[in-house]
């Protein structure tokens, strides 16, 4: 939208100065029919910046003198969309007098109604569809109006729009994500309005390109109230997105436990598989969810449950570093001894190459197989001591680790320490073993 030039920038007549210093008895006097075809910056008009100024008297004057009312700037924004960025109501209800056209767009094909939409201006949005607005108008991406109401939450927009749309409008999707109005509210958290777009026959079960749901949306941002209403709906619970996501998946991998207790509640299944064969619990054990991890498995959920390469939610947390929820899977009865398909590592030998010291100590206390071997014979003692960490490698011996087992290259734990130049463990081990 055009800002107003100081007197040096534009000396034409000093006609913008005087709208910039707001002397607007000045200007109407001074304003001429020739000034009303001069084109400023970015194409601007003079009506342009008289609309942008917020005085109707002048924007009255101008539009007498024959000034193009539809005339656009260089980003197709006419006089009636700078009002309505403004919110200039009685000047809005002027250029609409005047012939304004309620319908025409900017570069991007937003409409005004668009515009007063996203802003939640529920007058505009009146006086425009009274002006034969098209309720149901398109911008580049296809969003329609509605969509950006029900994204920003304006429940009173949604109303108008929705008196003046079909059904099928209503539902209609916008086209670069395919997302329904229903998907943006729920996305958003606007339960009022997820509620309406329901009553008014929104179909809960729509999907957008990704075949998200709203559920999946929902359950991912954590709109605990939104996802019971999705529920209660007749919503599918177990729907798959394109990565074979279940909203239930989505709310464990953010943490949002009561999410995923409720939809537990509501017949959700507990294992669901992603493509990459990943349960709930593997992703809420990845990202350290304990509460999460701990209500799955009060519901249902497998604790032992295997995923791509064979990895447990066990393995993903010791890989990861996450030592609560290691903790947690132990005492529900994770078995500390399996181990993952591409290596043969069990979760010790990967809190050791992770330097997780205390997940190894609960991994012992658990009944860990300290001088398990993985393919290439190594144990969690040439692991440790290939990192160089002396809590790790102590705890070890202290429970049993043999110095003597050679890996598939025929060291020791010993050999690695040296070879990796891990001065206190070659100290260390070189008198225990």
């Amino acid at each position: 939208m055009p800002d107003l030039p100081s007197d040096d920038q534009h000396g034409r007549d000093g006609i913008l100065s005087l709208l910039s210093k707001k002397d607007f008895d000045s200007f109407r006097q001074s304003v001429k029919r020739e000034h009303t075809s001069l084109l400023f910056s970015d194409k601007n008009s003079l009506l342009h910046y008289t609309v942008a100024s917020g005085d109707a008297e002048s924007v009255q004057r101008v539009l007498s003198l024959g000034a193009e009312v539809n005339c656009p700037s260089a980003r197709g924004y006419t006089p009636l969309i700078i009002a309505v960025l403004h919110r200039l109501h009685d000047i809005i209800t002027l250029l609409l007098e005047h012939g304004a056209a309620a319908t025409q767009g900017d570069e991007d094909q937003w409409t005004p109604l668009h515009f007063a939409a996203q802003n939640g201006d529920d007058r505009t949005v009146r006086l425009l569809l009274d002006k034969r607005a098209v309720a149901d108008a398109r911008e580049k991406a296809g969003w329609m109006p509605l969509h950006l109401a029900c994204q920003n939450g304006h429940e009173t927009v949604v109303r108008l729009l929705l008196s003046r749309l079909s059904e099928e409008a209503a539902g209609e999707r916008e086209e670069a994500q395919g997302r329904t109005p229903l998907h943006l509210a729920c996305a958003y958290g606007h339960l009022s309005i997820a509620k309406l777009l329901l009553s008014q026959g929104a179909d809960p079960n729509a999907t957008d390109r990704s075949h998200s749901t709203a559920l999946h949306l929902s359950a991912e941002e954590g709109h605990n109230r939104v996802v019971r209403t999705l529920v209660k709906s007749g919503v599918r619970i177990d729907s798959v997105d394109s990565r074979g996501h279940t909203p239930l998946h989505l709310a464990a991998l953010k943490g949002h436990t009561g999410i995923c207790r409720q939809l537990l509640s509501n017949g959700a299944s507990p294992d669901p598989r992603t493509l990459q064969g990943w349960t709930p619990m593997h992703l809420a054990a990845v990202r350290g969810h304990e509460a999460t991890v701990l209500q799955l498995e009060s519901q249902g959920g497998c604790v032992n449950a295997r995923g791509e390469n064979g990895w447990t939610p066990l393995h993903l947390a010791c890989h990861q570093s996450q030592q609560e929820v290691v903790a947690k899977l132990l005492a529900a009865q994770a078995d500390p001894n399996v181990t993952e398909d591409s290596g043969g590592w069990t979760p010790l030998h990967l809190a050791c190459n992770s330097v997780n010291f205390p997940s190894v100590l609960q991994l012992i206390s658990h009944h860990a197989d300290v001088n398990a071997v993985n393919w290439g014979k190594a144990t969690a003692l040439h692991l440790a001591a290939q990192h160089g960490c002396v809590p790790v490698v102590k705890a070890l011996l202290l429970n049993g680790a043999d110095g003597t087992l050679l890996d598939s290259s025929g060291s020791t734990a010993l050999n690695v320490a040296q070879r990796c130049e891990r001065g206190e463990v070659v100290e260390l081990l070189e008198k225990k073993c």
